[in-house]
């Protein structure tokens, strides 16, 4: 058999990522620019993006810290508070700037504290956004504290997802970040083609071993954080195996190396600059390169009714190991760039 070394697909794009603002934002944008045409950016800055206005001003800042002759096109969200304006949310959804709205349950992760405590309070919105096809990104996790942590996936799809679903069947709904068999089984059963999930790329590498056995890992701290084994597989069978429904979403979360290692370390993983030499190594592991560019570049754009990018990217495998910086200097702080534990030959050209 012939072994592929060389992979030309359609320039892919990232359905979740963390971008934050100032100075992080600066260092960390062109790592994401340099591979993908476009990223739906999350809304959870300090203060949260909330309003049609707001998501405005947070894209021109983005656009202002591209550098030059960089492509990259920011695709806006709304975090969901109990207070959102269903006229703001359609207004912006209609002048084209939001292509989606963020779910967080108060307190699941980073910056989510003005997030929904109460359902009743959003059910309007919700409505209005099943109305207009505008998608709910949903954080999918419980913040009960009876409720383990390795659980709270699980525990979100019962008492939460599927209810509100129920409740408003019209509107489409983005798992995101899944991590867990009972993720992909709920998605994979659906027969709506009103529901999507994203991956991780460090959600198909790691599991919770990686950051507990032998010692605490950090860096490998992430929410929703990384499960059993077996949940690890379940993911790879959902990215790797074809099904439109499953997309890339890096969840690429950067944190100064200070937040990382401090007494109460900060959750995330930052996957932007090795993405897709990571995924070409687990596609190819799978058997599935040939389904790369589905994953990345075809399936996303679908469950979004956008058109796929028109440039292409090129992939190489080479005789010897890729190296990557351990960190990149921002103005905020060194950044810590995902370290998969295996070498990796695979490399994006130019």
């Amino acid at each position: 058999m012939t072994q592929t070394t060389s992979l030309t697909i359609i320039r892919p794009d990232d359905w979740h990522l963390h971008l934050r603002d100032g100075a992080m934002l600066e260092g960390v944008l062109p790592h994401s620019a340099a591979h993908f045409a476009r990223a739906i950016i999350m809304p959870n800055l300090v203060p949260p993006v909330v309003t049609g206005a707001h998501a405005a001003a947070y894209r021109d800042r983005i656009l202002a810290a591209l550098p030059a002759g960089m492509s990259f096109e920011p695709l806006m969200t709304l975090y969901l508070t109990e207070a959102t304006d269903p006229d703001d949310v359609e207004a912006a959804h209609a002048s084209g700037l939001v292509k989606a709205v963020k779910l967080y349950p108060a307190g699941a992760t980073t910056n989510s504290q003005s997030g929904v405590k109460d359902f009743g309070k959003v059910q309007a919105v919700l409505e209005r956004m099943a109305g207009i096809g505008l998608p709910l990104c949903v954080h999918g996790e419980v913040t009960a504290s009876d409720i383990d942590i390795f659980d709270r996936e699980a525990v979100f799809i019962e008492r939460v997802l599927d209810p509100l679903r129920r409740r408003v069947p019209e509107l489409k709904v983005v798992m995101e970040h899944v991590t867990t068999e009972d993720a992909v089984q709920y998605v994979a059963a659906d027969t709506s083609s009103r529901l999507g999930a994203t991956v991780t790329t460090h959600h198909l590498i790691i599991n919770r071993n990686h950051i507990l056995a032998g010692g605490i890992r950090p860096h490998y701290y992430c929410l929703p954080v990384a499960k059993r084994e077996k949940h690890r597989l379940a993911l790879r069978a959902a990215a790797t195996g074809g099904d439109g429904r499953f997309f890339l979403g890096t969840d690429s979360a950067p944190h100064t190396d200070p937040a990382k290692l401090s007494e109460c370390g900060c959750a995330g993983c930052f996957t932007a600059p090795n993405t897709m030499g990571l995924l070409a190594h687990v596609f190819e592991e799978e058997g599935a390169l040939d389904r790369l560019e589905g994953f990345a570049s075809r399936q996303g754009p679908a469950f979004y009714g956008l058109p796929v990018n028109t440039q292409t990217m090129t992939l190489v495998k080479q005789d010897h190991p890729v190296s990557h910086p351990a960190k990149i200097e921002t103005g905020a702080g060194p950044v810590t760039v995902f370290d998969p534990g295996f070498e990796v030959f695979w490399q994006v050209q130019g």
